[in-house]
């Protein structure tokens, strides 16, 4: 048994033949039967290559998703796709969005067939994300509840009702990434971090929230050359979080401005820090990754941690996505031979 457990963020790079690969948010090249099908079998490749990497905790890479928030959103009621606006994102980048026009619910569960079919593809433990509440809000224009708070408490129920099935399904571990936390801290403490416990409510399952500053996109790579020499954003939200009745933080380490000090702000939780980044095609070395993780522990019992990837590997090649898994299950057995 793995005593540093390995795991990917969020998603792995689409095959060429059911999407670009190497781009973000690209459209399907297959539809109807032939797209449901697809998503199965890119699914199932996803695996293989985390098996093949030797990853602890094995997720599905997000094969069946073009969108990590929207394509949860569009399969409730209550959104309009066709009516769309012009918003904000995270106060970062502007981009054309769907409508809240009528009360939102769950017209039937959204990933319950791709969770069991991730469940029969390995007897590893597997993961799941959903879209937490505030990034999903963060991610519409909202013409109904015309209030972002009340629209968070309904996406959370939404999103129990969704966890709750994949619980059933088999899933260990339900991750609800909230990237929007680093933005709206207000909103955090007003709201923020009661939506995502009720996200999470009753749920046997271990939950996950990911926090962090975004794919290596221009906009976000942009926005992070304001912050300065270095980001102290988590600052006013991990000790809101360690308080919560979330069991673990995933954020980014590698490459960051992120002091790693403000890590002992989270004593409370179980660690999933990024050392892989996604932002650059660069593989890096086991050693490096087992220096990082050696001062990560300075900070971090070291059974309290577990190791990822920065953010999702989508807009990676491939080949590259996979030698950074293997090299990140390389540099965390160094680490268990030093630390253990």
């Amino acid at each position: 048994m793995n005593k540093i457990e390995t795991t990917i963020s969020g998603s792995l790079p689409k095959p060429n033949w059911i999407a670009s690969t190497g781009k973000l948010w690209s459209p399907w090249k297959l539809s109807a039967d032939a797209l449901e099908l697809g998503k199965l079998s890119a699914t199932q490749s996803a695996v293989q290559d985390q098996l093949k990497a030797g990853l602890s905790i094995i997720t599905d890479g997000e094969q069946s998703r073009q969108h990590f928030v929207t394509t949860f959103i569009e399969n409730l009621s209550g959104v309009n796709f066709k009516k769309r606006k012009i918003v904000r994102i995270r106060d970062r980048y502007d981009a054309s969005v769907p409508t809240v026009v009528g009360p939102v619910s769950r017209k039937k569960p959204v990933f319950i067939k791709f969770a069991k079919f991730l469940r029969n593809l390995s007897s590893k433990p597997i993961k799941f994300s959903l879209p937490g509440p505030m990034t999903m809000v963060d991610t519409l224009y909202d013409n109904f509840y015309k209030s972002r708070e009340k629209l968070a408490w309904r996406f959370a129920e939404v999103l129990n009702e969704e966890a709750k099935e994949l619980e059933k399904a088999g899933v260990d571990y339900i991750q609800f990434d909230e990237p929007a936390f680093n933005v709206f801290f207000d909103e955090v403490r007003d709201w923020g971090i009661e939506t995502l416990e009720r996200a999470a409510k009753n749920l046997r399952s271990k939950t996950v929230v990911h926090i962090c500053y975004g794919y290596g996109i221009k906009a976000n790579n942009d926005w992070k050359k304001t912050l300065g020499s270095e980001w102290r954003q988590y600052e006013k939200i991990f000790p809101l979080l360690n308080k919560s009745k979330i069991d673990q933080i995933s954020l980014e380490c590698m490459n960051s401005k992120v002091p790693l000090d403000l890590l002992s702000l989270l004593k409370n939780k179980k660690i999933l820090a990024g050392v892989i980044d996604v932002a650059t095609n660069k593989v890096e070395t086991p050693k490096k990754i087992f220096e990082l993780i050696k001062k990560i522990t300075h900070f971090v019992k070291p059974k309290q941690l577990s190791c990822c990837t920065n953010c999702g590997m989508i807009t990676l090649p491939p080949k590259i996505a996979q030698r950074k898994m293997e090299s990140m299950v390389q540099g965390a057995k160094l680490a268990e031979r030093y630390l253990f």
